[in-house]
């Protein structure tokens, strides 16, 4: 899988849960969140087009920022 990194403007523990929500709905998706820099970094085999339109599902401000290498 490729790991993909999001900004996504998350201000809060319920934002982030929403997020994973959200993204857990899709299936096959692993989802890690760090909250104070708000990214979250997610492991698919879902384009990154529909992983996009899928966080702007909450209605927060998300864009793509790359990839990341699997470590």
């Amino acid at each position: 899988f490729q790991k993909h990194e999001f900004f996504v403007d998350m201000t809060c523990e319920g934002c982030s849960n929403a997020v994973t929500r959200v993204l857990h709905s899709l299936g096959g998706v692993q989802v890690d969140i760090d909250l104070p820099n708000k990214k979250v970094f997610i492991d698919s085999e879902h384009d990154v087009d529909t992983l996009l339109e899928t966080l702007k599902k909450t209605g927060k401000n998300a864009s793509y920022l790359g990839e990341k290498s699997a470590q």
